[in-house]
């Protein structure tokens, strides 16, 4: 469902204007939303925002009006699904939760070329289309390094930011205990895009209409047995969706796999906001070392490396724990 489109988003936070509302949405809510299960049921809007340069940015925001936003970087593949779970976290800390599909996923137009970089001016206008002087920002996996690049390069906006299980520069040793799937993912990407999109859109074809097990077989080289349990129980349904809907437009995933392997446009070792960085030990998508080296390089980063933990448990499990920390800098 498509909403009406927000005012075009300017660089001027002086001029902001409140964004047009889409309405409620189902969907979005998440299968993990069950009202038996006594969970909040928040209404998730959705909003389309017209961006500086003309392009368009789905986004949907849920939570106390007023509140001040988590902005959340989904991983990659992914898109705007807000899990019951994360909303709950939200509320229960008087925050809106803020979400959006990167560029080039469905209903957001594609930047061809983009670097990691290029998120915080979508950031900024995003921030300005609801309404927000100040957030926190969270990514997962794909969606950290863009959590980062936010954080770094809208310091005024941003009170604290928190990396789940994202990834470090490209460079020596990123491959290093990975699964074979994502080795050979990245050896594409490193060749541009012509030599990736087969990859892609072989995946995105087992996975667009992919059920629980089914996708847990697609990824079977990428996950260790703890987040294999996460995937197929109650508590992971979200995250199969969220997955299953970054797919159906495979744009997003191929452009987040490029900027990856180049440079990403910032200086972390400038970074100034507070940071987090959180890493399972068990991860295969992305490994342990990669949270290691993101707390050596960061000034001042808090790393919580948490043995036991997967790319996808760690996520679904430890968002509240995450969020305690964040909310002392607001």
């Amino acid at each position: 469902m498509r909403g009406r489109r927000a005012r075009r988003a300017g660089s001027r936070r002086g001029s902001r204007r409140p964004a047009q509302r889409a309405g409620l949405l189902g969907p979005l809510d998440g299968p993990e939303d069950r009202p038996a299960h006594g969970r909040v049921s928040a209404a998730v809007e959705e909003l389309t925002v017209v961006l500086r340069d003309g392009r368009e940015l789905a986004a949907a925001v849920s939570g106390p009006a007023g509140g001040v936003p988590l902005l959340y970087h989904h991983g990659t593949p992914g898109c705007l699904l807000q899990s019951a779970g994360n909303r709950e976290a939200c509320v229960e800390r008087g925050l809106r939760l803020l979400t959006y599909s990167r560029a080039g996923a469905a209903g957001s137009s594609r930047r061809p070329g983009r670097s990691v970089a290029d998120v915080a001016a979508d950031m900024e206008d995003l921030l300005d289309a609801v309404g927000a002087d100040r957030c926190i920002v969270a990514g997962k996996s794909g969606g950290g390094p863009h959590a980062l690049a936010t954080a770094a390069l809208l310091p005024d906006r941003v009170a604290a930011v928190i990396s789940i299980a994202g990834c470090r520069p490209y460079g020596d040793g990123f491959l290093d205990g990975m699964g074979a799937d994502n080795i050979e993912e990245f050896n594409l990407a490193l060749q541009g895009e012509e030599a990736l999109r087969p990859f892609v859109l072989k995946h995105r074809e087992a996975l667009k209409d992919a059920d629980a097990q089914e996708l847990v077989a697609d990824l079977a080289t990428l996950l260790p047995e703890v987040d294999r349990q996460v995937l197929t129980s109650d508590v992971g349904a979200d995250t199969v969706a969220g997955l299953i809907g970054g797919v159906q437009v495979p744009d997003a995933w191929i452009d987040d796999d490029l900027a990856f392997t180049r440079d990403w446009g910032f200086d972390l070792g400038a970074m100034t906001v507070p940071t987090y960085v959180w890493q399972g030990s068990e991860d295969r998508m992305v490994p342990f070392h990669h949270g290691q080296w993101l707390a050596e390089h960061v000034p001042g980063a808090v790393a919580h490396l948490e043995e036991g933990e997967g790319h996808f448990s760690l996520a679904v499990g430890a968002l509240g724990r995450m969020l305690d920390e964040a909310v002392r800098h607001l």
